[in-house]
């Protein structure tokens, strides 16, 4: 199975899962949540913190993996179920048992150059409004494309080379094929730390992101607003099911 190789991976069925993104008193660990969620691992153990996007701390207390050590700040979709509520502490919210988790696909946004233009590319790639969501410090984007056996590259460029007078950062979601073949349709999922955005005088940053659409002349935009000293952003309650399932490993 995925999991227990701890790869990165693209998915193959199209099903949603509808998850609840609220916790209850009356919750036990025969129920269990999907969320996007960031490692805290700062000592590389086994037993880490998960922090989910409006904040709430999860530790994990028992998982299925025994030797999963997450890297620091990775980004996940964990599928969890809680063992006890932690809230009258003060230290974390609730003590979970981690029974399944995709490695979500983290980068920070790369500032291109010429030089790099061709590595980055600029295939069509398949983006809906909605998949396009911002949680805590990250931009987050579900997308597809159509691909057989190479590995694609995934990316949030920053091209200083191009200009614009509406007072907005624009940035472009890119893709390059490989030159793969579009055999079949894969998912994917993506974070990029907005961080590098953050000014202390201001309290947020009103983003356009560019992105090249099948069939489309010129590029689709969406518009969203990263509100960085606001209370953090909420979970995004609809995360494919099916990222569990992936055995390949064709992002980058």
């Amino acid at each position: 199975m995925f999991m227990k190789t701890l790869k990165q991976l693209t998915v193959y069925a199209l099903s949603l899962l509808v998850l609840s993104g609220c916790m209850n008193d009356d919750e036990n660990n025969d129920k269990y949540w999907i969320n996007i969620a960031t490692v805290e691992n700062p000592d590389n153990s086994t037993e880490f913190f998960l922090r989910l996007d409006d904040s709430t701390r999860l530790w994990t207390e028992s998982s299925v993996f025994s030797n999963y050590k997450p890297t620091n700040g990775q980004r996940v979709i964990a599928n969890y179920s809680i063992l006890s509520d932690k809230r009258a502490t003060g230290l974390y919210d609730y003590d979970i048992q981690l029974n399944d988790v995709y490695q979500v696909l983290t980068k920070g946004i790369f500032q291109i150059t010429p030089a790099a233009e061709d590595s980055i590319g600029n295939d069509s790639i398949y983006v809906e409004a909605d998949d396009v969501w911002i949680g805590s410090k990250y931009l987050n984007i579900e997308f597809y494309y159509q691909g057989y056996s190479k590995t694609h590259f995934i990316n949030l460029v920053s091209d200083a080379s191009k200009t614009y007078n509406d007072g907005k950062v624009h940035l472009e979601f890119r893709h390059n094929a490989n030159n793969d073949q579009a055999v079949y349709n894969r998912w994917g999922v993506v974070s990029f730390d907005l961080s590098s955005l953050e000014n202390n005088a201001a309290d947020s940053v009103n983003l356009v992101i560019h992105v090249n659409l099948p069939d489309k002349a010129g590029d689709t935009t969406f518009e969203r607003t990263y509100r960085y000293k606001s209370s953090p952003a909420g979970v995004k309650k609809n995360l494919r099911s099916s990222y569990f399932n992936n055995k390949d490993n064709s992002l980058e």
